[in-house]
């Protein structure tokens, strides 16, 4: 079996990486030949998503642009936060309000390429062996970006949190529509979902083993863009 729907969560304003943003909403900043949303579209793609919803908030026309400018395989659709930003978890919930089946969430703000495509593959099949929401993680130490203090832990495939989080969150997870199910506030953080699951052990992950870019800041963005990063 396998997952035809995804969503991109690119509503975000950017803020950190002004004046950049001012005029070029984050998901279209280009890293290498590609930009960021680019990549995460090709990284859904590739591995068989039919449907894509991708919610817009900040200078939404250049990413309606962008994808219309383009002829992807998969149907994509807009999830429209101009008049009222929903958080992530709002942003998920009603973007992805027509799937009826579990799904990927990714934030395009890491540096998505094919390399991340076997991982992709390896959290599908870990969602429909165990039937839970799982996330992909990265240890803090493969983080290009220092700064970072984690945000979980994993250990023997459960997801956990405390003071000293050793696993930054990489922005890919696979979500089953159920665990908004409770939710009856619009706006609302991803946070609130994943602490009600950790709470009933039901949140699961694996562990990423790539090299963790992740555009934090502009000072970030500087230092990604001299690697000269070729896919």
């Amino acid at each position: 079996m396998k997952i035809k729907h995804g969503m991109i969560l690119a509503a975000g304003l950017g803020k950190r990486m002004q004046p950049i943003t001012l005029k070029t909403p984050k998901p279209l900043i280009q890293i290498g030949d590609k930009n960021l949303l680019e990549r995460a579209i090709e990284l859904l793609i590739n591995h068989g998503i039919e449907e894509i919803a991708i919610n817009v908030h900040h200078l939404p026309d250049q990413i309606k642009d962008f994808i219309n400018s383009k002829n992807y395989k998969a149907k994509i659709i807009i999830s429209d936060e101009q008049d009222m930003l929903l958080d992530t978890g709002g942003g998920i919930l009603q973007a992805t309000r027509s799937f009826k089946k579990p799904f990927v969430a990714i934030n395009p703000d890491t540096l998505w390429s094919n390399v991340y495509s076997n991982e992709l593959k390896d959290l599908e099949d870990l969602y429909f062996k165990k039937k839970k929401s799982c996330l992909l993680l990265v240890n803090k130490n493969l983080s290009f970006d220092s700064s970072f203090k984690g945000d979980f832990n994993l250990h023997d495939g459960e997801v956990s949190r405390n003071n000293t989080n050793e696993c930054i969150f990489t922005g890919l997870q696979i979500l089953d529509p159920s665990i908004f199910s409770s939710i009856k506030d619009k706006i609302f953080s991803m946070n609130k979902v994943w602490d009600s699951l950790i709470e009933e052990n039901s949140l699961i992950g694996n562990e990423s083993k790539q090299k963790f870019y992740h555009l934090n800041t502009k000072e970030i963005y500087e230092k990604i863009s001299n690697l000269k990063i070729i896919d």
